[in-house]
């Protein structure tokens, strides 16, 4: 157990989040490895982890072969980074579990919850939680202005925002299976907090995202807000969540607060919470080994800390 590996999947261009995790697994045991995986061989983090595996579509390889991968490879933790791919890793949780592999994704009734928005709506609505209305047709949403998305996968890809009803009607024809939602003038604040296997809410930071660049945070600062944690919490028990997730709202001119989506993964800019003391990725790594989180406390950062993304160059 001592020994046992971390893998990364759909690593892409997620420096910062390898740097994160190596930093996590060294505090147990320097020895660890960070093993990073992905479909393309020439991805731009695979030359920021201890080892590259240049992994098979989830189509096309079978679960034994993945646990042999893992066991060959002393691997006992997962942590899935992609949207598409957490589905696959929730079906499989247990069988993993089973072979001693830890993976970082809430059950699979949660996670098909917030990949389909319509059906997050529809769950979360009738709970009490103040998710922004969704709906399937445009007539059924009273509003000057609207957006336009995808009803599942990441809420970012090709979105319409601001848009007339004639303008989002014409847009609705580009997507394969567009909902719609009220257009809401405010500020975007994303959530980061992390779920034990107890299904407690160990530690939330809430996050301002003051430039947004392909739907991620380049520029983004904490701030607090304990009616905000609280309706996180709850939502989070409703949904029965799991590890690290990242919610979405919008706070509107008038101060009231809108739920857009929450993604049950590792945010793109979620390296500020670990830095301000959301410790989710040391957290997991520890509960995967068995050991109870109540001995390790979540501290806040006591000022208030802002992360700016940019582009850096390595020679090799």
């Amino acid at each position: 157990m001592k020994d046992g590996n971390v893998l990364v999947t759909s690593i892409s261009s997620k420096v910062p989040l390898i740097k994160a995790i190596k930093k996590a697994a060294h505090k147990i045991n320097p020895l660890i490895k960070v093993i990073g995986a992905d479909l393309h061989s020439n991805c731009i983090a695979r030359y920021f982890v201890d080892r590259f595996w240049q992994m098979p579509r989830l189509d096309d390889i079978k679960i034994d072969q993945l646990i042999q991968y893992c066991l060959k490879n002393k691997i006992i933790h997962i942590i899935p980074t992609r949207d598409g791919e957490l589905k696959f890793f929730a079906e499989h949780k247990k069988k993993l579990k089973e072979d001693g592999i830890y993976v970082m994704v809430p059950n699979n009734k949660s996670v098909e919850m917030c990949n389909d928005k319509y059906l997050f709506y529809k769950k979360l609505s009738v709970l009490a939680n103040p998710v922004i209305t969704t709906k399937t047709a445009i007539d059924q949403i009273k509003s000057l202005k609207f957006v336009v998305k995808e009803r599942f996968g990441a809420g970012s890809q090709n979105i319409g925002l601001g848009l007339s009803s004639e303008e989002a009607f014409h847009h609705a024809k580009k997507l394969e299976y567009p909902i719609f939602q009220p257009y809401i003038d405010g500020f975007e604040v994303s959530v980061d907090f992390y779920v034990t296997k107890e299904g407690e809410v160990k530690g939330i930071i809430t996050r301002k995202r003051e430039m947004i660049v392909n739907g991620e945070s380049q520029i983004t600062t904490t701030f607090r807000d304990d009616h905000l944690e609280r309706l996180c919490e709850k939502a989070a028990n409703d949904l029965q969540l799991y590890g690290h997730n990242v919610m979405q709202w919008i706070i509107d001119l008038n101060g009231d607060y809108h739920m857009i989506e929450c993604n049950s993964r590792f945010g793109g800019a979620s390296t500020l919470s670990v830095a301000a003391g959301l410790d989710s990725l040391y957290w997991f790594l520890l509960e995967a080994r068995g050991k109870d989180l109540k001995d390790y406390p979540f501290i806040r950062e006591k000022h208030e800390i802002k992360l700016v993304r940019y582009a850096e160059d390595l020679i090799l």
